[in-house]
């Protein structure tokens, strides 16, 4: 975006709480924050326009639906020039969660969910080793996920 939002203590305090309570109606968190439920929807309606807020998202238990293997899958490129190919190659694959273009040992990082070790064999052996400009891959298997927090966003803006 051309011009830059100037946050103050109001939106942050606003986004902090919106982060910890997606759900909660804007008449409740105006009644928290001592504001109306209107100045909240203009609010929120500001930070979704400058692409601070991107939607809500349902928080759920993946486990639970039968999606027992999370794995993330670091990804050696043949030469780095080549991501953006790669990127879009595997925005294709439904499997994959999260990409993140790294430094060090890999160019890419890779979070997957599966509901089983079949179908992670085929993320591996059938849709990334066909992606041009692959070298190589190296799997980590999460074995259990002990937290998942969010961003503690700061709220002492005066």
């Amino acid at each position: 975006m051309a011009t830059k939002l100037n946050l103050d203590k109001l939106d942050m305090q606003i986004i902090s709480e919106m982060m910890e309570d997606a759900q909660i109606s804007y008449a409740d968190l105006g009644k928290k924050l001592f504001v109306s439920g209107g100045t909240i929807h203009v609010r929120i309606k500001k930070l979704q326009e400058h692409g601070i807020v991107k939607g809500t998202k349902l928080n759920v238990d993946l486990k639970a639906l039968g999606y027992d293997i999370t794995a993330f899958i670091g990804v050696y490129l043949e030469k780095s020039s080549l991501y953006d190919n790669v990127a879009k190659e595997l925005q294709k694959v439904p499997e994959i969660v999260r990409l993140n273009y790294t430094t060090g040992n890999y160019s890419m990082f890779i979070e997957v969910v599966c509901k089983d070790i079949n179908q992670l064999r085929y993320v591996l052996h059938d849709a990334l080793q066909k992606i041009k400009g692959i070298e190589r891959t190296e799997t980590l298997i999460s074995l259990e996920e002990s937290f998942n927090r969010k961003v503690q966003v700061a709220s002492n803006i005066s």
